[in-house]
Parts: C-alpha cells; structure tokens; sequence
C-alpha cells in the first residue's frame, strides 16, 4: 500500500518536472528550441533582440520579436516560456501596442 502510495507520488512529480520553466531572458538556444512551439528560426530571433537588452515583460517580447503575438505567447507561456519568471497573461500587452490598435480604431475609413 505505502509502495503504491510512493511511486504514485513519484510519478506525479516527474510529470510535474517534465514541463519546466525557460526563462526568455536566460535561456540558451537549446533551452529554447526545447519548448514546443519554438524552432530555430524563432530562437534566433528571440537571442538577436536580446542581444541590445534583456526583455523587460510579455509585450516587449511581442513587440520586438516578430511572429510572437497574443495567441502565440499565450501558447509558449503554456508550454513554459516565462519572461522574468512572469507567465502571459492577456493583460500584459505593451502600452504601445494598445495604442496602436486604438489609433487603427480612429483611423477614417476608406470608402
């Protein structure tokens, strides 16, 4: 009984550990490419921009690394991308990112 008890334990810290944090700001090219959703293409993108500064949150990763937007964070978020340990919330979109959309909103149509 107390065996069962261990490895059922055992096993739910394993499946626990097997989905762990990559910070974005510390995290080698390998440690990228290990969080699925993540390619060559995009690490690469990801080590060029941290190379002039670190990210500072959520949406200045989207706003400097291409091909990163709400949905995508949201799902490398979930597949354990952090930025300073932060997950993505949809909340953490950049102030100029909004104001950017709001601006689009503004804008007169063409018709």
């Amino acid at each position: 009984m107390i065996k069962r008890i261990l490895s059922t334990v055992l096993l739910s810290l394993l499946a626990t550990a097997s989905i762990a944090a990559v910070d974005i700001n510390t995290a080698t090219e390998a440690d990228l490419d290990s969080v699925k959703g993540i390619g060559p293409g995009t690490s690469t993108k990801i080590l060029e921009a941290r190379k002039a500064s670190s990210f500072k949150d959520w949406g200045d990763v989207m706003q400097r690394v291409s091909g990163i937007g709400d949905k995508r964070a949201a799902k490398l978020s979930a597949e354990g991308l952090t930025v300073n340990g932060a997950v993505y919330k949809p909340s953490d979109k950049s102030a100029v990112e909004k104001g950017a959309a709001d601006k689009k909103a503004k804008a007169p149509s063409s018709k």
